[in-house]
């Protein structure tokens, strides 16, 4: 009886291991057969045409949205919440890869700067751009530009070296006229002429 049992043991064994095999074996031409693309391009850019122009129309603040900047910026995320602080978003990749965003809000300054710059602190500086100086501060996570007018609150945050920071909010603009990392706007249809 005992060499019964002991080969139904090793009997068991050898299937679940042929089982195994089987499912490796299926695994492996799965992964085969199923093209994948390492050297893809993972970041996706968006269009924030529309909701640019949404928020535009919407918010009681001029929204501003960059223009001119380099097409290696890549916009990756947009959003823009009329019933929270009527809150703009716009973010980006730098041509290092490293995350600016543009935050605009009515929300409180002391507030909405530090819940959108992760307790970021003012560090007492100003940076001088364009016509407007902007309060320079310092995070853990993230470092932003400052500055409150025509009643609302804007953040230039980012992961980015404060260089890059600058740079997009020397962008900024009430009416861009062309979305960075955006696929190019498409041209009106010429207006028929009238007969003469």
């Amino acid at each position: 009886m005992e060499g019964v049992a002991a080969k139904r043991g090793n009997q068991k064994i050898r299937d679940m291991v042929l089982s195994m095999v089987v499912i490796g074996a299926v695994v492996a031409l799965v992964y085969t057969v199923i093209p994948h693309d390492e050297d893809a391009d993972p970041i996706k850019p968006v269009d924030y045409r529309v909701e640019l122009s949404t928020a535009q129309r919407s918010a009681p603040y001029p929204v501003l949205a960059p223009e001119g900047l380099p097409k290696e910026w890549r916009a990756t995320s947009v959003t823009y919440r009329g019933n929270q602080g009527k809150a703009w978003h716009l973010g980006f990749l730098d041509p290092e890869k490293e995350y600016v965003a543009v935050e605009q809000s009515t929300k409180d300054p002391a507030k909405y700067v530090p819940e959108v710059t992760l307790s970021a602190k003012n560090s007492g500086r100003t940076e001088q751009i364009g016509d407007a100086a902007w309060q320079v501060w310092k995070g853990e996570k993230y470092d932003a530009l400052v500055r409150t007018d025509k009643g609302a609150t804007t953040v230039v945050l980012g992961t980015a070296k404060d260089e890059r920071l600058v740079e997009m909010a020397k962008a900024l603009k009430p009416k861009a006229a062309e979305p960075a990392g955006s696929p190019a706007a498409p041209s009106a249809p010429a207006s028929p002429s009238a007969p003469k």
